[in-house]
């Protein structure tokens, strides 16, 4: 290699170190607040019970806010994938105090969400305001989006490895832009970093048991992916199909949080308890060691399709891994593999096979749970992935290589008909 090339290099690293070292800061400091201000409503909301009946007011506040304020904010995820495929318009910096805002209300007042479409789209379009300043091209904006997208996820769940590669898996299913790939990792180090300098931990998980790796234990394991992944694909399609109820029977959007509202609080007026609102992280961390009602994870979907189908806001993941810790925990009473093997596999392959991002979510097994199950888990979130079609959480995602002809290009949005 000459001199010349040398040079480009420490070009290029002194570059995105720089550009990274903003995004990190920013967005881990951005999820540390966001963190924190979750865990206050989580706490204040199961402290005072009563405020779930107000939770149709406080989705119809936020749908409000969006229609008259958010209009260039409200494709959230979506938004960021169509920018990081092909770059239009520079992201409003309302997208982050918007989701931050909106995601914080749904978890007060009771809904069933997650949290990492809130990081992903404030890491998102924090990131892409260095476009003002940098004045990139498009594949460099592309390149700066995704990093803001890696430190997002990776600050909010401590799982920088599984962030960054979420940052180049997420827009283009089977196809990864690999150009991003120094960028997302710094981006995703440093945030995770930041986020855990601020004093914010994140939920601890183990797979206690040692499973002998062998052709029965994995033939086991294939067959609980499977259900897996068709858990996935069930969460994915419920979610958008009452999506396209509530659009259906109600022309104004604001009022489909209000609808949704009333279900979900008589649902939990119905069950007599707060179980499956809200992110479920209690119920997960049990399904590891206690024998859960077998019912939990399909609970869990249709709460969560009804809140986040009904226009709320927040983020799918933390409930598809409540869906498949729980389904795991489940199957634990049918398949002869440990329990805790099974909640961990099913944490991350229910994830893998709804999100189509099975590499980051196989990373982010490896790094909450240790490597001493890393073929397990492989296998779950690779099986998952297959058996959940092409479908997904993520409507704008395009199809790279269809997953049952990889050598066959589609190049198609998942739903093509939204």
């Amino acid at each position: 290699m000459n001199r010349y090339n040398h040079f480009e290099i420490l070009q290029f690293a002194i570059k995105w170190l720089l550009i990274s070292l903003f995004i990190g800061g920013a967005v881990g400091s951005a999820s540390a607040f966001f963190l924190e201000a979750l865990h206050w409503a989580t706490d204040w909301r199961e402290a005072h019970k009563w405020i779930i009946w107000l939770l149709p007011i406080g989705g119809t506040a936020v749908g409000l806010l969006y229609h008259y304020f958010g209009k260039d904010v409200e494709g959230g995820n979506n938004q960021l994938i169509e920018e990081m495929q092909q770059p239009r318009k520079i992201v409003s910096l309302l997208m982050t105090p918007f989701v931050f805002f909106g995601t914080i209300v749904t978890h007060f007042f009771g809904g069933s969400a997650g949290r990492e479409g809130t990081a992903v789209q404030m890491g998102g379009s924090i990131a892409d305001q260095l476009s003002y300043i940098l004045k990139p091209d498009a594949e460099t904006r592309k390149v700066i989006i995704a990093a803001g997208v890696s430190a997002g996820f990776a600050s909010v769940f401590g799982t920088p490895l599984a962030g960054a590669v979420f940052g180049l898996e997420m827009a283009i299913i089977n196809k990864v832009n690999y150009k991003a790939i120094v960028p997302c990792f710094l981006s995703a180090l440093l945030a995770n970093y930041v986020t855990t300098a601020w004093g914010v931990p994140h939920t601890q998980y183990a797979i206690s048991s040692i499973t002998e790796v062998n052709v029965e234990t994995m033939s086991y394991m294939l067959l609980a992916s499977v259900c897996f992944g068709l858990a996935g694909l069930m969460f994915s399609t419920l979610t958008k199909y009452l999506g396209s109820l509530y659009a259906r029977f109600i022309a104004f959007a604001p009022l489909r949080p209000f609808v949704g509202g009333v279900i979900i609080a008589l649902l939990v007026f119905v069950v007599g308890h707060t179980r499956y609102i809200g992110l479920g992280v209690p119920t997960i961390v049990d399904a590891f060691t206690v024998e859960l009602p077998s019912y939990d994870f399909m609970a869990k979907i249709i709460f969560t399709a009804i809140t986040l189908g009904a226009g709320y806001k927040g983020g799918e993941v933390t409930p598809l891994f409540f869906v498949g810790a729980t389904l795991g925990n489940a199957l634990s009473g049918v398949i002869p593999l440990p329990m805790d093997l099974l909640a961990g596999c099913g944490f991350v392959a229910v994830f893998a096979a709804a999100a189509n991002t099975p590499l980051a979510c196989l990373l982010m097994g490896i790094e909450l749970f240790g490597s001493g199950s890393a073929s397990f888990i492989g296998l779950a979130c690779v099986v998952a992935f297959l058996f959940s079609s092409h479908t997904g959480i993520y409507k704008s995602q395009l199809v790279g290589y269809s997953k049952g002809m990889i050598a066959r290009k589609d190049n198609k949005k998942l739903y093509e008909n939204d």
